[in-house]
């Protein structure tokens, strides 16, 4: 079983390493090093990268991430002995697996956001009838674009990372799925899926674990953002105003993913999007009064608070559709915790409506859809975009044409780039401004 854990689809010569640690090790550093990894640094979260010293970008929300990951796989290891013994590779947590994963978890995301996956899905959508998603390009960029001493094609993570990071089991595209992995990277994939025998549709317990506490972070960190930049305001007047309530609830039924994953179908979702704000609330005024009304200081603490109330539920249950696999969620009591899976979505979808869909970031939004578009444009004709493309990229493509069609080395270059970068590409090409041809990309 440690060989199938530790086996990698290009370096199958390292799988008897003597302990498992090595090799994820291995993995670890390959990860960190990359220059993928390093650009998460410049990728918006859900402000733009660059907007202020205080927010967080990708690269600090993966960071975030693995955190949470790694000290609930450690708990879940003490509570669960099953995860000790060689029962099944997919029905293990390691955490440095865990932590490997949640590191990796956003690295397909382009940049500005969920914008710019937006943008490059609708291009490959209308004009090549493909596909862009940020999941399916984290495979890509490991598997594929990253370059690693000894090798000319990806980091060749070992199969228990790679699995681990697989958030969606399947081909994207195929009978409608809208999230996977692309046709390329899915060989690999499934491969390694069929050799440690995991079900169909089934996630490893290491990939469930990265997603429930990318999950967590998203619904306990952005918030914080949001009160920072005074998005989100900690006032009756703001939590419990009639609009933002049906807004909530409004992204909450218009979220087919959400209706059918946490079971709204009998609730009173506006009652309990109601009640959730009331307490987030009465929680905060809590928090302010004893920490002598200090807000910076405040707000740390109620980050903290719904950081440690969501990781503390974390548990394993049998999964209640696949005989024989198990489940990672919010438990109580020895059964899904729905409450609890649906107090965080509330929270997911406050910190949506309040920042993403306020009218200041669908500005920034709609400027940097028009620059995507802007350079879509210039690159798509393959003899244009050869002469203004970086030479290196131009060399890879050429030496692997056969596999690598030319709108997608444009949307492997564009998905690419920071945010930053992005802009200093688009305004070389259509900005009124001289610039030097000493800069370097």
């Amino acid at each position: 079983m440690k060989s199938i854990r530790k086996y990698r689809l290009n370096d199958i010569d390292h799988i008897k390493s003597s302990e498992d640690r090595e090799e994820y090790e291995k993995d670890y550093a390959r990860l960190i090093q990359s220059p993928a990894f390093r650009r998460l640094q410049g990728k918006s979260q859900v402000f733009g990268a660059g907007s202020g010293d205080y927010y967080r970008t990708r690269l600090t929300h993966s960071i975030e991430v693995s955190q949470i990951a790694r000290e609930v796989s450690r708990k879940l290891g003490k509570l669960y002995p099953f995860l000790n013994q060689d029962i099944h590779p997919g029905l293990k947590i390691v955490p440095e697996v865990v932590e490997i994963a949640s590191l990796a978890h956003d690295l397909g995301h382009p940049p500005f956001g969920h914008k710019g996956e937006e943008v490059l899905n609708e291009l490959l959508q209308e004009k090549y009838g493909s596909h862009y998603e940020g999941n399916a390009q984290n495979f890509r960029i490991l598997m594929f674009l990253e370059k690693r001493a000894g090798s000319d094609k990806g980091l060749d993570l070992t199969a228990a990372a790679l699995l681990a990071i697989n958030k969606y089991p399947y081909l994207i595209g195929e009978n409608g799925k809208q999230k996977g992995v692309y046709k390329a990277e899915w060989e690999g994939i499934s491969y390694l899926r069929d050799l440690w025998k995991i079900p169909e549709g089934c996630r490893t317990l290491e990939a469930q674990l990265m997603d429930l506490c990318d999950d967590i972070a998203y619904s306990t960190h952005d918030i914080e953002d949001g009160i920072r930049a005074g998005k989100i305001q900690l006032t009756e007047d703001f939590l419990l105003d009639t609009r933002l309530i049906d807004n909530v609830v409004l992204e909450i039924v218009n979220d087919p993913a959400s209706m059918s994953a946490f079971h709204w179908a009998n609730i009173d979702i506006r009652q309990m999007v109601s009640n959730v704000l009331d307490e987030y609330y009465l929680q905060w005024k809590r928090i302010y009064d004893k920490y002598g009304r200090e807000v910076s200081r405040s707000r740390r603490e109620m980050k903290a608070q719904w950081v440690n109330h969501f990781a503390s539920l974390v548990g394993i249950i049998d999964d209640p559709h696949t005989i024989g696999w198990k489940k990672v969620t919010f438990v109580k009591d020895g059964v899904e915790d729905v409450y609890a899976l649906r107090t965080m979505e509330i929270l997911k979808k406050l910190a949506w409506v309040t920042m993403i869909k306020d009218f200041r970031v669908q500005r920034l939004q709609k400027r940097s859809e028009n620059m995507l578009h802007k350079l879509w444009d210039s690159l798509e004709d393959e003899a244009a975009g050869r002469l203004i493309l970086p030479p290196d990229w131009i060399e890879s493509y050429d030496l692997l044409k056969h596999e690598w069609p030319w709108e997608k080395l444009i949307t492997d270059y564009i998905a690419g780039m920071t945010d930053h970068y992005a802009e200093k590409v688009y305004t070389e090409l259509f900005a009124s401004r001289s610039g030097s041809i000493y800069e370097r990309d």
